[in-house]
């Protein structure tokens, strides 16, 4: 699995929000975008699922040119997002907001099974809560049916946008020990996460976005020390 992107222009109407980014996933890595708000790094994960267009430039997924192919089809090749406020079915169960994770898949109901068991061993919280209202969950536990859901695809690649918002800190622990346990198992993860201490402590490689362009990119242990990244986004 390797995501290429090359010289990404993406627009709101008029508005430019992402102005010529390169970024690269390789097979096993973590890697995060961090950057103030408005810096564009919602957008670069929403046109990378094809939920925004591309203006121009390329995406690339195992040398492939996803970059007009509607975002179902992405979903397909292995493509998961687990989207920012985390997007699930409120009035729906929590099985059935992880059935709808494997809308995509053709294979045997026995496999699938295997997969909801996969999910329930790393969020028993949500086999506790598998015939409860999606809506009534705390904010952490619909957190964890959000990537849970996006684990039912059985992705090759996972988007994760802001998996630690608005979580306590006991909580922002849990899930960036489940997000390294998920790359574990051989899947890649792309995420932004407006905690860049623990986004970098957590990823091999980081980007740093400021107004739609890449202003730095290192290693998650090099970003950390850096003075310039220490000084706008760790508070040191």
């Amino acid at each position: 699995m390797r995501l290429e992107i090359k010289d990404l222009h993406v627009h709101y109407g008029k508005i430019e929000a992402i102005k010529g980014v390169s970024v690269v996933v390789n097979e096993g890595e973590i890697v995060t975008l961090i950057g103030a708000n408005g810096a564009g790094k919602t957008t670069m994960l929403k046109t990378i699922s094809g939920l925004r267009p591309v203006t121009s430039g390329q995406i690339l997924f195992n040398g492939e040119d996803i970059s007009k192919m509607p975002a179902h089809k992405r979903a397909d090749l292995g493509l998961a997002q687990a989207p920012e406020g985390r997007g699930i079915f409120v009035g729906m169960s929590v099985l059935e907001n992880l059935e709808m994770g494997k809308y995509n898949r053709k294979d045997r109901k026995k496999e699938m099974a295997e997969d909801l068991e996969k999910v329930y061993h790393l969020f028993p919280r949500l086999k506790e809560r598998a015939f409860q209202a999606g809506g009534t969950l705390s904010g952490g536990e619909q957190q964890m049916l959000a990537i849970g859901r996006a684990l039912m695809s059985r992705p090759r690649l996972m988007l994760l946008d802001e998996p630690s918002m608005g979580l306590a800190p006991m909580l922002i622990a849990q899930i960036f020990s489940i997000v390294k346990q998920i790359n574990s198992e051989g899947i890649s993860v792309l995420m932004v996460e407006q905690n860049a201490t623990q986004a970098l402590k957590t990823a091999h490689r980081g980007y740093v976005l400021e107004t739609g362009y890449v202003m730095k990119t290192g290693t998650g242990a090099d970003l950390l020390v850096d003075p310039a990244v220490r000084a706008a986004y760790l508070g040191g």
